[in-house]
């Protein structure tokens, strides 16, 4: 019988009002560690802006997704690229310690060298930061009602731990959540605190294997 792989879950795109409060309550429930990667400039609304440092009183990392979430970011010029970034950091402010976290948009979930520029690389290594990636991306935000299967499938078929991107946004999709959550837990999984190393190619500011394939180099002179 295949090894049960331990899950890490992680929320994009939020904070949102409408769904982010029923996502808390639902991993404070169970008892479920999570990671909370927000769009910058959403903080600039007030109650946004409470419902990250809500997920951060309670105990869930909250890292930062962009300050726009708009072109990739290996597809933009590098100072376009660090101050999406800097400007997301800005707006956090204190939410990311003691950790940096950082999440590149992917454009739909694809993994490769649009996802960072050389620039934007070298940013976040000599911040500190951690850039968290992923291995499965169920599309609840384009599925609401079809990513429950599609998140199971993907744990049941995984060799690996499992880092599994989901989306607090007003789509309907998170009221399937908890069903979901139970599935994995009767099957045994491991809910994960930390990002599977394989889906890390920044910790903390060091260079990690697998960065290379993130990043697209810079331009020639």
């Amino acid at each position: 019988m295949a090894a049960v792989q331990p899950v890490c879950l992680t929320f994009d795109n939020g904070p949102e009002p409408e769904v982010t409060p029923g996502v808390l309550a639902t991993l404070r429930r169970r008892g479920l560690p999570a990671m909370f990667f927000v769009v910058g400039e959403k903080l600039r609304d007030p109650a946004r802006r409470a419902l990250a440092e809500r997920a951060r009183a309670e105990g869930f990392p909250v890292g930062n997704h962009t300050l726009s979430h708009g072109t990739p970011l290996g597809r933009r010029g590098g100072a376009e690229a660090v101050a999406e970034i800097t400007a997301c950091d800005a707006l956090l402010d204190g939410l990311q310690e003691p950790e940096r976290l950082f999440r590149p948009n992917g454009g739909g979930g694809a993994l490769g060298p649009h996802l960072l520029n050389a620039a934007a690389a070298r940013h976040l290594q000599a911040g500190g930061h951690t850039v968290v990636l992923w291995n499965a991306i169920p599309r609840d935000f384009d599925d609401p009602d079809g990513w429950p299967d599609r998140a199971l499938a993907q744990h049941a078929a995984a060799t690996a731990p499992v880092l599994m991107v989901l989306h607090d946004l007003p789509n309907g999709a998170m009221r399937h959540l908890d069903r979901v959550l139970g599935r994995l837990q009767d099957r045994g999984v491991e809910f994960l605190a930390t990002p599977p190393a394989a889906c890390v190619p920044i910790l903390r500011g060091a260079a990690q294997p697998g960065l290379g394939a993130v990043v697209s180099p810079d331009p020639a002179p």
